[in-house]
């Protein structure tokens, strides 16, 4: 064993082994190996427009509307949700615009995969939005593959850590349903009342501001290619909404830009619009079916997710 260490190079080697090791260790606790770190606590009522969803299954609103909604392959209605799905083709991109009104802010709702906050916490967006009897349903902003941005959800609070980038803006969600875009950096949640906050959803860039277009021809997310996939959400007037989901990467759908998707959102009156995580990511889930093509490009089909966000009763 000593004439074993004593020859240098098996010294390196089992140094270059040893980091290596390390090296693979914290590649696998960042993207790989799932940490639970909250679960999501179920709630007894959940208010809603028309009464109320109890845990012990008496009467709730779902129930009370499911009879009578009236369905097709590309739209929703009954008292209080209204959805209208368009596919429309702009800069060689297929995509997919959503009008959704709904009665009550309850109806505008978020999910964490496994109802778990955690790293590498993840699910398909169809199988969270089953879980949850989404009507509709979009990828949210993938919170489990960094460590820092702003993680509020149907009113808890994750995340309260800013991410440390110039650009860094969060999407805020009130109890109204009311959509404003905050800068990471320059509001801290201290400074914020986040009993009157539904959602923080950390992603971005903002697309649309009072009716501005925020982003131009080179705004881009960091390490992301200029056409892609895209998933946004924007609001029209109270309780109105507008979603938009591109399609992109392969021969027949190139993917938008940030300002083809921003033009996009405008054009259709959006007040306040937001990017969320795109890519391989983006999905669009709509009455038990997968309406877009998801894709990263190499692979085709769903990619698993931290979170969603979706319309719907539970």
């Amino acid at each position: 064993m000593k004439q074993f260490f004593s020859k240098p190079y098996r010294w390196a080697f089992i140094y270059s082994s040893l980091l290596s090791a390390a090296a693979a260790f914290v590649l696998l606790d960042a993207f790989v190996i799932p940490k639970s770190l909250s679960a999501v606590a179920a709630t007894e009522t959940t208010s809603t427009g028309t009464g109320e969803t109890d845990l012990d299954g008496s009467e709730s609103a779902s129930e009370l509307t499911d009879a009578t909604a009236l369905v097709t392959e590309s739209s929703y209605e009954d008292e209080n949700i209204k959805i209208a799905i368009e596919t429309g083709r702009s800069n060689n991109t297929t995509y997919y615009a959503v009008d959704v009104q709904i009665s009550d802010a309850s109806f505008l709702k978020t999910a964490l995969a496994q109802d778990t906050y955690g790293r590498n916490i993840k699910a398909v967006t169809s199988n969270i939005a089953t879980s949850h009897d989404a009507i509709l349903a979009i990828n949210g902003d993938f919170y489990g593959f960094r460590d820092e941005g702003y993680v509020l959800r149907n009113g808890t609070l994750y995340r309260d850590i800013a991410r440390d980038t110039e650009s860094a803006e969060s999407l805020v969600i009130d109890n109204e349903g009311d959509f404003s875009i905050i800068s990471e950096n320059e509001t801290s949640l201290s400074s914020l009342d986040t009993s009157s906050i539904a959602q923080i959803i950390s992603f971005g860039p903002s697309l649309i501001e009072d009716g501005e277009i925020t982003v131009d021809a080179s705004s881009e997310v960091s390490q992301s290619m200029t056409s892609n996939p895209r998933t946004a959400i924007g609001q029209i007037s109270p309780l109105h909404y507008i979603i938009i989901v591109s399609d992109g990467r392969t021969d027949e759908s190139e993917g938008f830009s940030l300002l083809q998707l921003a033009e996009e959102m405008q054009n259709r009156g959006a007040v306040t619009a937001y990017n969320l995580d795109g890519g391989g990511s983006s999905t669009l889930y709509f009455n038990g079916e997968i309406i877009n093509n998801p894709t990263s490009g190499n692979s085709t089909g769903e990619r698993e997710v931290s979170d969603i966000v979706y319309f719907g009763y539970e």
